[in-house]
């Protein structure tokens, strides 16, 4: 498996409070890029640019990759361009909101 692919599996365990569904199935990861010294850079974004779990979301992404031990240095990027929509979460998480 991919440290890619690892990641995105460690970030389904970062759940958004207020909806709980993962980060992942929620479809807030944009991208992952892993550099060739394994630091880690995530494109994210949030569902709505007020929310007030903004750091709570943001950090919890962070450390979860952090406590990756095939990561080094992690770097969460906060996006509202393109902004969020349902049609960005993955089918799991229509699922899980009922859809």
């Amino acid at each position: 498996m991919k440290l890619k692919e690892k990641i995105l599996n460690e970030l389904k365990t970062v759940y958004d409070p207020e909806l709980n569904i993962n980060v992942v199935d929620l479809g807030l990861i944009y991208h992952i890029e892993v550099s060739a010294d394994a630091d880690v850079r995530i494109t994210m974004t949030l569902t709505t640019p007020g929310c007030p779990l903004h750091d709570s979301i943001t950090s919890g992404v962070r450390y979860c990759v952090e406590g990756m031990e095939e990561t080094q240095k992690v770097e969460v990027n906060l996006v509202w361009e393109p902004a969020w929509s349902p049609e960005k979460m993955t089918p799991e998480g229509l699922k899980a909101l009922g859809h």
